[in-house]
Parts: structure tokens; sequence; C-alpha cells
């Protein structure tokens, strides 16, 4: 009798844990291939594919310093894998809604360094 009651009384006193994703709206993920920057003329990080969350929460900003902040702790997540498939493959196993953005095929222009020097330009040539 006195077991029981002490079990009850423990359980009464312990925390009831609850999974995060109750009560919470299911982030999705998106799925893409980053693009060159304009800073770089190389394809370095470029060939990988990245999963990240997308912002659930808005962010807000600290009235002392000025700073941004967010409750969202997985906008910090980055994943990056070598395929396609295997991002999607990873995102299936872990229930994780995603959405996939195909990267657009390069158009690069030809262009020729003679050229700045040609006798017939159309506009002139400056330093």
């Amino acid at each position: 009798m006195l077991t029981v009651c002490l079990r009850s009384a423990l359980a009464f006193l312990r925390p009831k844990f609850r999974p995060l994703t109750r009560n919470r709206t299911p982030m999705i993920a998106r799925i893409y291939r980053p693009a060159k920057t304009a800073m770089q003329s190389g394809q370095a990080r470029t060939k990988a594919w990245v999963l990240e969350f997308e912002g659930a929460a808005a962010r807000e900003v600290d009235p002392l310093m000025g700073w941004t902040s967010s409750t969202d702790t997985r906008a910090q997540i980055r994943l990056e894998f070598d395929t396609k498939e295997e991002a999607i493959a990873y995102a299936e196993r872990n229930g994780i809604p995603f959405r996939l953005s195909e990267p657009k095929p390069r158009q690069p222009i030809r262009k020729s360094y003679a050229d700045n020097f040609k006798f017939g330009r159309r506009e002139p040539w400056t330093h």
C-alpha cells in the first residue's frame, strides 16, 4: 500500500514530456543546388545539393542592440548531399516534407578578350 502511494506521488511529481512536433506545424525543407555567386568565377561549392528548413517564425529585432534573433532553431540547419536522390531519400526517411528546386542550366556568354581592342568597336575604348 505504501509503495503504491509512493509511486503515484512520484508519478504526479514527474514532469509530463510531450513530443516537440505536437501543436506545431511541420516545417517544410527546401532541397536545392546552390547557384554560383557573383563574386566568384569558378564552380566551387555549387556541385552539392543542400537541404535547408524554411523559417517558420519571424525574426525579431532586439531593442537594445538592434540584432535580429529568432526562436526557430531549425533555420540554422544546413545539410549537404552529393546527389539529389540522397537528399530526397533523407527527407523521406525522416518524415520531412520538402520542396524541390531544380537548378536552371547555365548559358555562358562567349566573349573574346581581343574584342575589347578591335578596330570597329561601337563604343570608344576608355581606361
